[in-house]
């Protein structure tokens, strides 16, 4: 029996999307794959499953809840490793024991619930002594306010102050990441690993910015404990590529759609020109024009 895709609706991702939104959801797995190695992980609505899969590669259990009871059902018969289980359960009353996982994750779910304090009530009851959690939330003014979008399935965005006040609530210790599709060159060693990373960004014509970026973020990843030691492994930046390439083969492909579009409206009017130089037709055409 084929297997069954589930629909994109808005509310969850789905792999069998395109472009941007696939870029900025992987990308947010697998910075996490970086922190999960050998550990107990819960995947806090984990919707399609794809994410959880990622994390059970590198982690030694992962936990992965969702209240959607098709996204479980899919998750189950689509993705199965040994070490991976799906629970259909609502991420504010998760019924597993206090301090069973390591790290808990929990991507682009926050602004989904309004119970928002209960929310990180639970992941701190789920996590460890010195687990981590690793959430993230869209920064409301770069999401909404400058673009007018009004995600129908939030019902509670968050500024960065209010999100920093709810971790503090539950974490003492946090270390605060941004993230932004945009568009960059890449000059790397071939024959050696790359362990290093120099940064320029050009700000405007006369301004450089080394090892920084000034760039509002469109997201906040936060990976959050109440253990400063526990944080020591988080990278000051993560990059992400894809062999296939598919944002710079969309943004390729609709820049020739447009100058095939720009030669075609041309030629059109170089033929209109043609016409109107004609002795006798330019005048008829002229003539038909007036009225």
């Amino acid at each position: 029996m084929s297997e069954q895709k589930l629909e994109f609706t808005g509310e969850r991702f789905v792999p069998e999307c395109e472009r941007e939104i696939w870029y900025e959801h992987y990308h947010r797995y697998l910075m996490a794959c970086d922190l999960v190695s050998g550990k107990k992980v819960l995947d806090a609505a984990c919707g399609e499953g794809y994410g959880s899969h990622l994390l059970a590669t590198y982690a030694d259990k992962v936990v992965a809840v969702d209240i959607d009871t098709d996204s479980i059902h899919h998750a189950k018969q689509k993705y199965r490793q040994d070490n991976l289980k799906f629970l259909c359960a609502d991420v504010l009353k998760i019924p597993i024991a206090d301090n069973s996982f390591d790290v808990v994750v929990s991507f682009e779910t926050l602004e989904h619930l309004a119970e928002q304090q209960q929310l990180m009530a639970e992941y701190k009851r789920l996590l460890t002594a010195d687990g981590i959690l690793i959430i993230s939330t869209p920064d409301k003014t770069e999401y909404s306010d400058k673009t007018g979008f009004n995600n129908e399935f939030h019902v509670k965005e968050l500024y960065r102050h209010e999100f920093k006040e709810l971790l503090d609530n539950h974490f003492s210790q946090q270390v605060w990441l941004g993230q932004k599709l945009m568009f960059t060159s890449t000059i790397w060693q071939l024959d050696t690993p790359l362990n290093t990373v120099k940064w320029q960004h050009l700000e405007d014509k006369n301004t450089i910015r080394e090892q920084s970026l000034s760039y509002p973020p469109m997201y906040y990843v936060v990976v959050a404990s109440n253990k400063q030691q526990t944080l020591t492994t988080v990278n000051d930046s993560y990059l992400f590529t894809e062999q296939a390439e598919s944002v710079y083969g969309h943004y390729h492909a609709v820049i020739r759609a447009h100058i095939k579009a720009e030669q075609d409206h041309q030629a059109l009017m170089d033929k209109q020109q043609k016409w109107l130089n004609h002795p006798i037709i330019g005048r008829l055409i002229r003539w038909l024009d007036r009225g």
